[in-house]
């Protein structure tokens, strides 16, 4: 096989909605506060009892049925995750052994907010070197767990969840060549503190600014490296930090007015490695994405990191 292809996706979200108005009994804020400055309305929390490894499962299963495949057929897991206790076993070994994966090769990924887009290389990757012929890449987080609920610029921001993709052989090449990178010495714009009792903190204007006047030109490297042009996307689904952050970096790409943007922060806000897999998976379920179209997948964050890469849509 000279290439791979996403061929299903799954997510899933805690039961609990946080709402702006839940938030204002919480810390000096309120809605119009909120939204002017991230778009979000809505986030969702998980319970005490629901663990990373929970929702990476729910979302892995939802996938794995839709592909068709056996578990048995899937040759590696990969979990991008920032925020899980668990460090041996891993989370991607307990997904597996869930759900009855037997010899698949196991291991998480950390690389903050762009985990997901980089763990999607990764799978891409060995499926081209042909050391496994299907994969199953999910992203996961419990962002609540290092939510600092005093902090009223940092708590508005996170929410839980995750998104998992089911990666194929496929004769010509259906994810395209990634672009990722970091710069390192930015690394604390993005992080988190307190190695025993970890929290999100970050420097939220510089961010902004890094975002949307350096990273626009790196998104365009993705549609350059598999060969399209912009105006060829169907959709673009970036991370989702903050809108602000969104529809000023599409904005930079000068898209058409046709190219679906995903928007998923508003109901889901930011859910580090999980947001890319999770508005994907939900604008394919509503039929917003066509099947057989490029769409550009594209994360950004802690480290400073970014990865991204044209996909054709399930």
């Amino acid at each position: 096989m000279s290439g791979s292809r996403v061929v299903a996706l799954g997510h899933h979200q805690p039961e609990r909605v946080l709402t702006n108005a839940d938030l204002e009994k919480m810390v000096d804020t309120n809605d119009e506060w909120i939204r002017q400055r991230t778009g979000i309305a809505t986030r969702r929390i998980a319970s005490a009892e629901e663990s990373v490894t929970d929702m990476a499962a729910v979302a892995a299963s939802k996938a794995l049925a839709s592909s068709g495949l056996a578990p048995s057929e899937i040759g590696q897991v990969i979990v991008a995750t920032c925020s899980a206790v668990d460090r041996c076993p891993s989370i991607a070994a307990q997904v597996a052994a869930r759900l009855n994966i037997p010899s698949a090769v196991c291991f998480d990924l950390n690389n903050a907010c762009a985990g997901f887009c980089t763990a999607l290389a990764t799978a891409d990757h060995t499926v081209r070197a042909g050391a496994a012929r299907n994969a199953l890449v999910i992203g996961a987080e419990k962002m609540s767990d290092l939510v600092d609920w005093t902090d009223r610029s940092s708590c508005i921001l996170l929410g839980d969840g995750a998104g998992a993709a089911v990666i194929s052989a496929a004769d010509s090449a259906q994810i395209g060549p990634v672009v990722w990178g970091s710069d390192p010495s930015r690394g604390d714009a993005v992080r988190l503190v307190d190695e025993w009792h970890p929290q999100f903190a970050q420097e939220g204007q510089a961010v902004f600014r890094w975002a949307t006047s350096e990273l626009p030109s790196v998104a365009a490297q993705a549609c350059e490296r598999a060969g399209i042009a912009l105006s060829d996307l169907a959709g673009v689904v970036t991370h989702q930090a903050n809108l602000r952050i969104i529809e000023a970096l599409t904005r930079r790409l000068g898209l058409p007015d046709g190219v679906v943007i995903g928007r998923d922060v508003v109901e889901s806000g930011n859910t580090s490695s999980a947001s890319v897999p999770l508005a994907l998976s939900k604008m394919v379920e509503r039929g917003e994405l066509p099947s057989g179209e490029p769409v550009l997948l594209f994360a950004f964050g802690g480290g400073l990191s970014w990865a991204g890469q044209v996909v054709t849509c399930p």
